[in-house]
């Protein structure tokens, strides 16, 4: 037989591969056997039985080292792991898409914000992808930036009077922002009428003399409600700015309004993003939230240049979504909502808990590390300290019996 031919009987078919990968699924998750489908059957490697053995043996081996032992302290490491790296984090506040009044918070600060749930993030910036027809075009793109970036009266203006001699309003169009927010005079007028009063356009000039108002007082806060007065675009999206990232625009936006930008024409639902946390968990669920939080933490430890075990973070995000809502990690949140009263107080008001659990006569089963650590005579449940065992008295002294017994007649025998 021919080198050839034995080389070519040795190369593992798909079905030999896709057989090897079955036996497999007691020992691997569905996710790793679909990857390893992925990897060795719909690729054009040519490999040999014994490769597709020593490949799938090392992928079990690789997965079982890396299963947490049972018992191990997962929630102390993650903190440590974390925790410790966080150390080397700086705090400044960075600018954003090469843009100066683009600024967004990373380093430590944003990762407390993450973990301490904060209601609005302190720079909400969204990503905002575009579908097919819009993500190749920049000026198909402009125009879906034109529909999401608020705009007001008083973007698009030069400046604004106040005419006492006539009680009006005088407002100064600025063409050039006018045509590159894709606006007219006209837009600008009819916004207008929704208040009362009497509009004039000369030129490049707004008149407006509002109803009734005789007074420079009352004059000022219609001024004021003027210049904010909508024209396009969606509330809390302060500024949109287009960049160009693998071969496709993609929109940068200072502010988020999640649910209103992805009911936007040419948008991407599935790949649009914000940094506000508890907003994504509001309009796609717990579980968009819960990758969410993973990303952030990841992208900010990342940018820093820090290494961390994605598994730490997932167990702080699964800790944080766990109840169905986002909890910080805090004495309001997950620590503070601890069974343990002693763990509670080893926290944060350390007297108020123990006021509160004494007033109520709580009880305390020191199942956790810290209510143990804090009593010092008992095994911290974890590791070989969660075994516990059981004795059978009745057992043990009818084992000493027989084993007396058999002792005895081996003496006799003698």
């Amino acid at each position: 037989m021919s080198e050839a031919k034995i080389k070519l009987e040795e190369i593992a078919s798909q079905e030999y591969i896709i057989n090897k990968i079955k036996e497999l699924e007691n020992r691997l998750p569905n996710s790793l056997l679909e990857e390893l489908k992925e990897k060795l059957v719909k690729s054009d490697l040519k490999l040999t039985k014994k490769e597709v053995e020593e490949i799938l043996e090392r992928v079990v081996t690789e997965y079982e080292e890396s299963l947490v032992e049972p018992g191990e302290a997962v929630g102390t490491v993650a903190a440590q792991s974390i925790g410790e790296p966080s150390t080397q984090m700086t705090l400044r506040t960075f600018h954003y898409a090469g843009v100066r009044e683009f600024d967004i918070t990373l380093g430590l600060p944003r990762l407390i914000e993450i973990v301490d749930a904060r209601r609005t993030p302190s720079t909400p910036i969204m990503t905002i992808y575009l579908d097919k027809e819009h993500r190749y075009d920049k000026e198909k793109a402009m125009e879906v930036a034109q529909k999401i970036e608020y705009t007001t009266i008083e973007n698009v203006i030069k400046s604004v009077e106040l005419d006492l001699a006539t009680f009006s309003i005088m407002l100064e169009l600025d063409p050039d922002m006018l045509e590159n927010k894709g606006l007219t005079a006209d837009r600008i007028v009819r916004a207008l009428h929704r208040l009362k009063g009497e509009v004039q356009v000369k030129e490049n000039i707004i008149y407006f003399t509002p109803s009734d108002v005789t007074d420079l007082t009352k004059l000022r806060k219609i001024r004021d409600r003027v210049l904010e007065l909508k024209l396009k675009g969606i509330k809390g999206i302060k500024r949109v700015v287009i960049r160009k990232e693998n071969n496709e625009y993609i929109l940068v936006a200072e502010g988020s309004n999640l649910a209103a930008v992805l009911n936007v024409d040419g948008v991407d639902p599935s790949r649009t993003m914000t940094n506000d946390i508890h907003e994504i968990a509001e309009v796609l669920g717990i579980e968009a939230a819960r990758n969410a939080i993973m990303n952030e933490i990841i992208r900010v430890l990342e940018e820093q240049g820090l290494d961390v075990d994605i598994r730490h973070i997932m167990l702080v995000a699964d800790v944080m979504t766990a109840t169905g809502k986002v909890r910080q990690i805090g004495r309001h949140g997950v620590s503070g909502e601890k069974e343990s009263v002693l763990a509670r107080a080893a926290f944060e008001v350390t007297v108020k808990h123990l006021v509160d659990a004494a007033v109520k006569g709580a009880m305390d089963e020191l199942k956790g590390v810290a209510e143990n650590v804090i009593v010092g005579s008992n095994l911290v449940p974890v590791g070989s300290g969660m075994v516990s065992l059981l004795m059978s008295i009745r057992q043990l002294q009818k084992e000493n019996t027989l084993k007396d017994k058999t002792l005895s007649e081996l003496k006799e025998g003698e």
